[in-house]
């Protein structure tokens, strides 16, 4: 049996999964957490792969290993291989008014033209020029920029500070992937290309940018390193939601929604898709095709916040939440208790909307709060679909899917059939399925484990409330 390791160094954990590389069965498996907050020393993260690689058992019996990561995070290295900074992540956003400078300066259409992406806080080009203009002193020592995925999986080579390895701090050795390179805002998935202009204009100079490879491309083998031994054959890597979608096996017309630390809903797209709104992220997938996306930051911790105000574990915050009807009697909650990023409201606070002395109830406040997490994530698939992606379907993943009243309102507010995979480590899965393909030369064709679907529930009042009520907070926020 070949054995074959998936990493997902997530926001809040790295997790790594062995797997049989024939049927995508997990042999054993690792975790360690991350520490908190919106940005981090990168050698935490570093830390946390060797401990999680160890949990799992080591990577003596595995062929090979690729990594996904948590995407946009701006990792900034100075000549010597050296982090400037702690990584700003990707839910920082204290880039929204550099965010706001780059959409006045080259124009949102322009942007979405030549980078698929309208900058927002979340995207590395936005955190880039924050660096320049907060601290220039650290944005003159840049000599190259890279993404989680990427600065580990050079590390895992054995690339790193000229002090301590022994390959030294080759920049140039540097490499990602399509769907990563495409959450930078300056790179193209219609070119395939860099958009050096756009790093300049964020940045201020030009830098150092890793070599993009293709979906089963490898950038070589592991060193022996504090994680691993040498000879691992090393995957291209991805973006976490593109390592979701090749965990899950997706395919075009396959929506796919993960509840999470935050919320996301892509769709697997055979053609780039460009949206000059920005509401829609036009990245590219792990496999050569396209993953149209739109991100919210406010997803599972919705529910968490709303049961503790309520002083209520999960499932008996999710059987009160049933006990409501369908639109929780004209309560709305816009859940945007992190600010947003889609709409694009980083400052923005949770709001709820249409309490009468008749509706104010427990009841109607949970349902209302799953609603919402829903709801906005379904308006983001309408997006999706009205820029020109096909959905037939939705797979629902994350720890917010093992809700069971997550998945009855889902079926309601998305309007299509719920299919709901066991829960898995699916982003550390399609970091395994990578690596296979890398290792074999051939893609595989692993099926989720247990997927039951839930009948579509042909209803859009829930959607088209909230919609209405979001659109005036906008409106009323942006004046």
């Amino acid at each position: 049996m070949t054995l074959v390791a998936g990493v997902d160094s997530s926001t809040q954990s790295c997790k790594v999964v062995i797997v049989d590389a024939s049927t995508g069965a997990v042999v054993r498996s690792g975790r360690a957490a991350h520490p908190a907050g919106s940005e981090v020393n990168p050698a935490e993260w570093w830390s946390a792969l060797s401990t999680a690689i160890a949990d799992a058992g080591g990577l003596d019996d595995a062929a090979a290993l690729s990594v996904a990561g948590q995407q946009h995070g701006m990792v900034a290295l100075d000549e010597h291989g050296e982090v400037i900074r702690d990584a700003l992540l990707w839910n920082d956003t204290r880039s929204g008014g550099a965010a706001d400078d780059l959409r006045r300066e080259i124009g949102a259409s322009e942007h979405a033209r030549r980078t698929g992406l309208v900058p927002v806080a979340s995207f590395t080009s936005t955190k880039l020029r924050w660096l320049r203009d907060n601290e220039p002193e650290h944005a003159r020592r840049v000599a190259a920029v890279a993404l989680p995925h990427d600065w580990l999986t050079w590390r895992l080579r054995g690339y790193g500070p000229s002090t301590d390895d022994a390959l030294g701090a080759d920049l140039h050795a540097l490499t990602t992937d399509r769907s990563d390179a495409s959450g930078t805002a300056y790179w193209s998935p219609t070119s395939e290309s860099y958009d050096r202009e756009l790093l300049v204009r964020a940045l201020g100079r030009d830098a150092v940018l890793p070599r993009v490879l293709g979906p089963s491309e490898s950038p070589g083998e592991s060193a022996a390193t504090a994680a691993t031994q040498a000879g691992l054959v090393l995957g291209p890597g991805a973006g976490d939601n593109a390592a979701a979608a090749l965990g899950l096996g997706g395919r075009a017309g396959d929506a796919i929604v993960s509840i999470g630390t935050s919320g996301t809903v892509f769709a697997v797209a055979e053609q780039p898709v460009l949206d000059p709104t920005g509401t829609v992220a036009g990245f590219a997938d792990a496999a050569g095709g396209f993953l149209p996306l739109v991100a919210t930051l406010n997803a599972a911790q919705v529910v968490d916040t709303v049961a503790a105000l309520l002083g209520l574990d999960h499932e008996a915050f999710g059987r009160l939440a049933l006990q409501a009807p369908s639109g929780s009697d004209g309560v709305v909650l816009l859940p945007y208790f992190s600010g947003e990023r889609t709409p694009d409201l980083p400052h923005a606070r949770a709001q709820w909307s249409g309490l009468s002395l008749g509706n104010a109830n427990r009841e109607n406040f949970a349902r209302s709060a799953i609603e919402g997490m829903l709801a906005g994530l379904a308006s983001g698939l309408d997006a999706i679909t009205a820029a020109g992606a096909a959905a037939d379907r939705v797979l629902l993943i994350g720890g917010g899917a093992r809700l069971a009243a997550t998945r009855q309102v889902a079926a309601e507010v998305f309007g299509l059939p719920i299919v709901v995979p066991d829960p898995a480590e699916y982003v550390a899965l399609g970091a395994a399925a990578q690596a296979a393909w890398t290792l074999t030369g051939n893609r595989p064709d692993w099926a989720p484990p247990g997927a039951a679907t839930i009948r579509a529930q042909h209803s859009t009042r829930v959607r088209e409330t909230y919609r209405l009520y979001a659109e005036r907070f906008a409106a009323a926020t942006r004046r």
